[in-house]
């Protein structure tokens, strides 16, 4: 996705790969009117309503706003439903991530776990498939959203979850996240019985991870994989396919 932008790695990650918007960026509300006008609702109205019998469209956009506004966060479908007014049941929500999924637009990651029905079962972790979306639906500018630390390290897990899901389309490599109480693990690459946890940082300062310690105390892994901050350069791996960081 990268290879499409000539730009430097905060503009990438701000802006999103979307090739035709490349040339708007030094117009950023003439960027985001195209986002919102060109792609988004053309995307929702073209590739999914006319084509998928929906019976609440507005709940679908609604649906993908939260979506956009919680990328990078777990959400269980009941705060969902909490936040989303005629939100029905959580399979309705769960249908409409799908949906969503396949338009190429947003997505639930499932907690890794042995079996695949409590794959299913969990709280999906929300993942825009391209930044441009986060950012066309905040008003924060790229220098505002770079103040805000939370925020940009959002941003920044976003960007890399987006690049690794679709580098990994078309292949056996599955992407999940891991969570227990108050520790994590940012995304989980899975190719049969070859596993790898990855913490994504988008500081410099050297921090702890607890999360790995206790994902790799719980199962097995080949590899334990820190991403930015004082890992792996971010730029040089998001350069990389998926596949790299099974390897």
């Amino acid at each position: 996705m990268r290879e499409a932008f000539g730009r430097n790695l905060e503009q990438y990650i701000f802006y999103g790969a979307y090739p035709g918007a490349a040339e708007l960026i030094d117009d950023p509300e003439r960027w985001r009117r195209y986002l919102l006008d060109s792609l988004i609702e053309t995307t929702i109205s073209r590739d999914i309503l006319l084509l998928t019998r929906v019976d609440k469209p507005a709940l679908l956009r609604r649906m993908f706003q939260l979506g956009c506004a919680y990328s990078g966060q777990v959400l269980s479908y009941q705060k969902m439903i909490g936040q989303l007014t005629d939100a029905g049941n959580t399979t309705t929500l769960a249908h409409y991530l799908e949906l969503l999924q396949g338009a190429g637009m947003l997505m639930g990651l499932s907690k890794y776990s042995f079996g695949q029905v409590r794959q299913r079962a969990s709280s999906p972790k929300l993942q825009v498939l391209n930044t441009a979306l986060m950012s066309a639906l905040d008003p924060r500018s790229l220098a505002e959203a770079r103040q805000d630390g939370n925020y940009w390290g959002r941003l920044v897990e976003s960007s890399v979850g987006a690049d690794w899901v679709n580098s990994a389309l078309g292949t056996d490599i599955q992407i999940f996240y891991w969570r227990e109480l108050n520790q994590e693990v940012d995304f989980v690459l899975q190719r049969g019985k070859n596993v790898v946890a990855i913490a994504v940082k988008s500081g410099r300062r050297r921090e702890a991870l607890p999360g790995m310690e206790a994902f790799a105390k719980q199962f097995k892994l080949n590899r334990q994989l820190l991403v930015g901050g004082q890992g792996i350069a971010l730029e040089e791996f998001l350069s990389k396919p998926t596949a790299h960081g099974l390897q």
